[in-house]
């Protein structure tokens, strides 16, 4: 007897549409215990292999095309466990731009995370903790995806590994491992799937609750999407299963009211902060535009895989980082047919134009083709000045067809077993086999902290003026800073650094704070290595700027690190001399005592 291809969903597994998976030979216990071990392994593995450059010295190397972010995230890590330990805000803090200070509700700190890893960074230090996190959140993302697979999704345990391990493992998840510990965390979204779809009780409605509130607080983006997604799925569910909709819909509601209650109560200080708290933001000071899909993107094949070792990677992204799609032709294909073969079951219809909604958005509010932007407008620009889309990365909102395609293939191996589309799933995945994130080596934390002689110099609270001045291209200061708050050491503040704020075009957010002259110049000198004559007007000018910051110390390291580009350290030793006259060295800086009159 042939099994049914769609069969009822069970109202004791999901309550809304999914379908339950068809009947199977009943699996012992021990049978699936080894499975998702099995799972567990390869998941741990993948992530591995994906991360294994920064395995080999985690606290000396850093990710080659995104080192700015790993400094941040690290920052946030050491930040976290600071501010646990000394009762500090976790959602605002003046040791960054000084005087103004850091909304950090607005911004991705993933406090979450920074508590529950206190102890690992205070033990091992920022860069171990970083690591580890993005690891696990690659392997469990995979393992996520296939426990909602085969627990509710589909009977194969096959298809549901490979559902799985596609999910944990596309093109745009290996992307974010681009030291993105927010996009990476993508294990949450399966289970706030899972208990969407399952809202009945009001106890359902507590664990979404709760799942939000850790999703808001690691990756408040992902959620907005998240959210979206299962807005748009359930309406066309919706729409054409009128009777089992208004069935489930009054649970539905009260579930969801639930939910929202406890997610509001968890969240109500990080909320306010973000929507009204100081130095908040609206917008982003991204280009939308720029940071648009291709419309080519989806059938090409990423850098860091099989096909791009092979020289058939595109460049098509806006950074190595936001490869959101890069499917691969041979895996669109099979999508497609995917949708065509499976569009009986009552669930694949939505799953289409959900897929074909958020890829359509993806494109951002003008068209690109092979990386030209023309002027052909989309749905999105109708969008972007809204709230929550106004702060989005349209790209990004690709991610979302990232778990869509990895259910219809797991659809397919559950309705149609065999090795009859074995020889088509190597060919649309093959390709796409990730390959390890690049990773160069980074600069030493000077002794002068590492050791905590700066405490010798500055008073506890003090603030330092490292040079040039840390943002997201210049990371050295705020990774001197990130030691001496997971070593324990004390505080110092630092002017300037790599977060989002206001001050942008237009009243929008931007990275930093708007430059003061003197952090300009610096700046400008540390990338160009060109030294302006500096005058009287110069000198009198970084003296304002010095009272302005509440200066005691400016530092210069013996070794000057770019994100994106080498920095002409001569240069700035020429300038700043200039500025603040002959520097004392030690203990690999180069310093200058501040005077009390300034």
């Amino acid at each position: 007897m042939s099994r049914p291809h769609s069969p009822p969903a069970s109202p004791d597994v999901i309550a809304l549409p999914v379908e339950a998976p068809a009947a199977a030979p009943a699996t012992r216990p021990v049978s699936r215990r080894r499975t998702d071990l099995l799972v567990a392994a390869l998941s741990l593995g993948l992530a591995f292999w994906v991360t294994g450059g920064l395995w080999l010295a985690p606290n000396h190397r850093a990710v080659r095309v995104n080192a700015g972010d790993q400094a941040l995230f690290e920052w946030y890590l050491a930040y976290g466990a600071h501010a646990l330990t000394h009762l500090k805000d976790p959602f605002f803090t003046h040791l960054l731009n000084v005087p103004d200070g850091v909304n950090l509700a607005v911004n991705t700190a993933s406090t979450v995370y920074a508590f529950v890893f206190a102890p690992l960074t205070m033990w091992l230090g920022p860069p171990v903790t970083f690591l580890v996190i993005l690891t696990l959140n690659l392997a469990a993302t995979g393992y996520a995806w296939y426990w909602l697979f085969s627990r509710h999704l589909v009977s194969s345990r096959v298809a549901a590994v490979a559902g799985g391990l596609f999910c944990g493992f596309a093109p745009g998840l290996v992307s974010h491992a681009n030291a993105h510990l927010n996009w990476t965390a993508q294990w949450i979204v399966p289970l706030v799937v899972w208990r969407v779809l399952r809202l009945r009780r009001w106890r359902d409605g507590v664990v979404l609750g709760v799942l939000v509130a850790v999703m808001f607080s690691i990756a408040a983006e992902a959620l907005f999407f998240t959210a979206l997604a299962l807005g748009v799925f359930l309406a066309c569910w919706a729409a054409t299963h009128r009777p089992r909709a208004a069935q489930a819909l009054p649970g539905f509601l009260r579930g969801l009211a639930v939910g929202a209650l406890v997610a509001a109560v968890l969240l109500a200080y990080p909320l306010w902060m973000h929507f009204f708290g100081p130095q908040r933001y609206h917008g982003t000071g991204f280009d939308q535009r720029v940071h648009a899909e291709d419309l080519l993107a989806f059938g090409a094949f990423p850098q860091r895989s099989l096909a791009g070792m092979a020289g058939l990677g595109t460049d098509l992204a806006p950074n190595p980082t936001e490869e959101t799609s890069f499917f691969g032709l041979p895996l669109l294909a099979l999508a497609v047919a995917c949708f065509v073969l499976l569009r009986r079951r009552t669930v694949v219809p939505p799953l289409a134009v959900t897929a074909g909604v958020f890829a359509v958005l993806s494109l951002g509010p003008r068209l690109k083709v092979g990386g030209h932007t023309t002027d052909i407008p989309l749905p999105y620009a109708l969008l972007a000045k809204l709230p929550m889309f106004d702060a989005a990365l349209p790209a990004r909102l690709a991610l979302v067809v990232v778990p869509i395609v990895g259910l219809l293939l797991a659809y397919l191996l559950d309705a149609r077993p065999g090795r009859r589309w074995l020889a088509a799933f190597v060919v649309a995945l093959l390709p796409l086999a990730p390959l390890p994130v690049l990773t160069v080596d980074r600069d030493p934390v000077p002794p002068f902290f590492a050791q905590g002689i700066w405490r010798e110099y500055v008073p506890e609270g003090g603030v330092i003026v490292p040079v040039p001045l840390p943002s997201d291209l210049l990371p050295d200061g705020q990774r001197w800073q990130t030691h001496a708050l997971a070593a324990r050491q004390g505080e110092f503040a630092l002017p300037a650094g790599f977060f989002l704020g206001p001050g942008g075009p237009d009243g929008r957010g931007q990275i930093g704070p708007v430059p003061r002259p003197t952090a300009a110049l610096l700046a400008k000198v540390a990338e160009t290595g060109v030294v302006p004559t500096i005058t009287d007007a110069d000198r009198a000018q970084a003296l304002a700027d010095l009272r302005y910051w509440r200066a005691d110390l400016v530092v210069l390291g013996d070794q000057v690190s770019g994100a994106k580009w080498t920095v002409h350290r001569d240069a700035l030793v020429r300038a700043t001399t200039e500025l603040f006259g002959p520097g004392e060295h030690v203990a690999g800086v180069t310093l200058w005592r501040v005077p009390d009159t300034a």
